[in-house]
């Protein structure tokens, strides 16, 4: 067979992804922050595009108010202002004395400059590190000693442990071990209690050392039985140290009161606070939606460059060319914004008729909800709706949500419709906070309970949704 080659035509569809829609898919996925950051890049990066203001004096409006500002009345007289150089005679010199030379406040030229506002300023929040350098200069060591104090400060983690072996400091310190131990233990003394520990069960002792808790039970419970006040394994622990499960019970609530994290009043994590990106407000019998746009700039395109190349300016084909550019894409990503603010809007207008009992009753009645079901209500593909929902928040009448919280998997019910996971989730939590703390409710127990209340769930589903929920499991719920 002879190889040769020949043309033909084939008719295909494809998509094409032009800069708008590349540009438009990227501000969708967005969070408020990130594009709060991205517009302002944008800002700097493209002189056709600027913030509008709330109100937008045109130029006549502005030069009329200078004019009027600059020019004086023409009709107003003014009078010279003259200063009397003659001493009156009937001056009161010694009252005149007394006040200019008395022992109160004098006003200085320096004290006409504007103080700042204290007001505004914020306290330092004082850290472990500092709050230990300052225990260790005021103890009084030797210079060999304050150097290895540092050493073993800066080898401290969050928790107020220590990170590092006495081998490896005494290595860098360039001391004997014997030294680093005893320094070690002058500052396991310091503030706050506990501190410089390597583990859990030296923390513990040395708390309960400061405190003068001379106890023999608590001490060996710190030394021996961590592992079994961990599984709250009371009996076990009265069985090893030939006591009542009631002096065990006594010790632990003494040991409840123990910092097992010394350095956790130091932390200087902020908190992150979740600016929602809709309102949803309850109006009568309905709800009515509001997009928050607080925060975000107002853009439009800058009027002196647009008047420029409409007026037919003479600039340059290169400068001309170049404002063209900029001007468009100011153009695309003010559209761009639109757009995803009008799509979010839908897809919140969406999920509230989907999910309308949630926002009236709570989150037990919020339904089961898929991605596709968005997608056939407002004729969009799923993973649109997908980037729509990705860190964005709504604050609800029932509390501040993440849009993607509205769609869960159903559990199936034998009597009626399904249910939503998060709402099977609400149910164990409220199982769990109404328990006997004496006797909590297994995984098992609980999938019992919900299965007699028409609910078909596992006992390894319970389980999956009670660590989704950061609930300890029965064995260490159980109080003592």
């Amino acid at each position: 067979m002879e190889l040769g080659l020949q043309q033909s035509l084939i008719l295909t569809q494809q998509l094409v992804m032009t800069p708008q829609l590349q540009q438009a898919i990227k501000l969708l996925q967005l969070s408020r922050l990130e594009l709060a950051e991205m517009i302002q890049q944008e800002m700097e990066q493209n002189p056709a595009l600027e913030e509008a203001g709330t109100e937008d004096l045109s130029d006549q409006t502005i030069t009329a108010l200078e004019s009027e500002i600059a020019a004086p009345e023409k009709d107003a007289s003014t009078k010279e202002v003259t200063i009397e150089e003659k001493v009156r005679s009937d001056t009161d010199w010694e009252n005149y004395i007394n006040e200019y030379n008395s022992t109160g406040r004098v006003h200085t030229e320096s004290e006409s400059i504007q103080a700042p506002n204290y007001e505004a300023f914020t306290s330092e929040k004082k850290t472990l590190e500092d709050h230990l350098q300052w225990q260790l200069m005021l103890y009084g060591l030797t210079d060999e000693e304050e150097n290895i104090g540092d050493i073993i400060i800066g080898n401290l983690n969050r928790d107020g442990y220590l990170c590092s072996d006495i081998e490896e400091i005494a290595k860098t310190c360039g001391s004997s071990i014997e030294l680093v131990e005893k320094v070690l233990l002058v500052l396991q003394t310091f503030d706050p209690p506990g501190v410089c520990a390597r583990n859990l069960q030296e923390t513990l002792l040395i708390q309960v050392q400061q405190l003068g808790i001379d106890n023999p039970i608590i001490i060996q419970i710190i030394k021996y039985h961590l592992k079994n006040l961990e599984n709250r394994n009371t009996k076990k622990i009265a069985k090893a140290l030939k006591i009542s499960p009631d002096d065990v019970r006594a010790a632990v609530k003494i040991l409840q009161y123990l910092e097992p994290k010394p350095g956790r009043k130091f932390s200087t994590d902020e908190p992150a606070y979740i600016t929602p990106d809709i309102y949803v407000y309850k109006n009568g019998d309905d709800f009515k939606i509001v997009m928050n746009d607080d925060g975000l700039p107002k853009l439009r395109i800058n009027l002196f460059y647009k008047n420029a190349i409409a007026n037919g300016r003479k600039i340059s084909k290169e400068a001309k060319n170049y404002l063209n550019e900029k001007m468009q894409s100011a153009s695309w990503l003010i559209k761009s914004i639109h757009q995803r603010q009008k799509t979010i809007y839908l897809v919140m207008e969406s999920i509230l008729k989907f999910q309308k009992e949630f926002f009236e009753k709570g989150i037990a009645y919020l339904k089961p909800l898929i991605l596709k079901d968005i997608a056939e209500d407002i004729e969009m593909h799923e993973s649109t709706i997908s980037r729509v929902t990705t860190n964005k928040y709504a604050y609800t009448p029932q509390g501040l949500f993440e849009l993607k919280y509205f769609f869960n998997s159903s559990i199936e019910r034998t009597g009626g419709d399904s249910m939503a996971s998060a709402s099977v989730k609400e149910k164990i939590r409220l199982l769990i906070d109404n328990e006997d703390p004496e006797n909590p409710l297994s995984d098992e127990k609980i999938a019992s309970i919900l299965q007699g209340a028409n609910l078909q769930i596992a006992r390894r589903t319970v389980a999956k949704y009670r660590k989704v929920l950061n609930i300890l499991p029965s064995n260490k719920r159980k109080q003592l």
